[in-house]
């Protein structure tokens, strides 16, 4: 008798599905993701820190006085649309790019401090005319152009140290349209920093900086590709930032002369005293002798020529 046909009566089985695997679950440093803006604020504000200290000294060199007071304020959260409604009036964008690649920021000059600016480079006392015209003439679109040439150099700076390529920060355009200039997105995620500048006598101005959230990341984190590159201080020369613009009080010693009490007690005006100049003049800071040289004459001024340097 043939065995039964075990097959019949049994559907068909299909062939068995391996388990499904749980979705998978990446970390943020395999994702790559960038900082937070609320990560982004201590380092914004360490950068702040470090701009004050170059900008005073650009600011200083530009006017040839002494260095102004410079602060930064807190970093603030901002959008392109809220940078836009804090500005009442005429006011000078510019768009600047750091990097060869060209990461946007933007400055932004109050029309007010400008003008003020302008008419005392000119001899006036500071006045701002009112009312504001509706653009800015020649003589403070160049003085524009040496501010901006000054902040672009201190964030280089700032956002470097050792003037890197990579943060180096050069200005592209600039317009009074913040519209017209386009800088980045609307929606883009932005911080903001406004540096007061104080100068000894004068009435206190203010600008203000805006980073996308994407250009401060670029310039404060160090990419996942090969190993965090070290970086070498160098301590800077006195031909360099921030000691080149430094301003220093030389002394040359002309007369060096010794009078008793009695006689300085007993002087009068109209007496002469005869003294003889030295044929080495020293060269003092702050009572140290740096250089010695001999008394000449150029231009109708008097000079020194420094003989010997120490």
């Amino acid at each position: 008798m043939a065995a039964p046909d075990s097959s019949r009566g049994h559907a068909a089985r299909s062939p068995a599905r391996p388990p499904a695997h749980p979705p998978a679950h990446h970390c943020s440093e395999l994702l790559g993701t960038g900082p937070s803006t609320a990560d982004l604020v201590p380092a914004f504000s360490l950068i702040g820190e470090r701009l004050t200290r170059a900008l005073a000294v650009g600011l200083a060199r530009l006017s040839g006085g002494e260095a102004p007071l410079v602060r930064a304020a807190m970093p603030v959260a901002a959008t392109l649309a809220t940078v836009e409604a804090g500005i009442a009036g005429l006011a000078a964008h510019t768009l600047m790019g750091m990097g060869v690649s060209g990461l946007p920021l933007l400055a932004i000059f109050e029309a007010a401090p400008v003008f003020r600016l302008v008419d005392r480079a000119f001899g006036g006392p500071g006045e701002v005319p009112d009312p504001l015209p509706e653009s800015f003439p020649l003589s403070a679109e160049l003085l524009l152009a040496h501010i901006e040439t000054c902040v672009a150099e201190a964030l280089s700076f700032a956002l470097d140290g050792q003037g890197g390529e990579e943060h180096r920060v050069r200005p592209l355009r600039r317009d009074v349209s913040l519209r017209q200039l386009d800088p980045f997105p609307a929606h883009a995620d932005l911080l903001t920093l406004s540096l007061d500048i104080e100068e000894p006598g004068l009435s206190a101005w203010s600008l203000t900086l805006a980073l996308p959230t994407t250009t401060l990341a670029a310039a404060t984190t160090t990419p996942r590709h090969g190993p965090p590159r070290r970086r070498r201080f160098v301590h800077p020369g006195p031909a360099e930032e921030p000691f080149a613009s430094m301003p220093l009080e030389v002394t040359a010693v002309l007369v060096d002369m010794r009078l008793g009490m009695a006689r300085l007690s007993n002087l009068r005006p109209g007496e002469i005293l005869p003294v003889a100049v030295a044929r080495s003049v020293p060269l003092q800071i702050g009572g140290r002798t740096l250089a010695s040289g001999t008394i000449g004459e150029i231009d109708d001024r008097v000079a020194v020529q420094v003989t010997h340097a120490f």
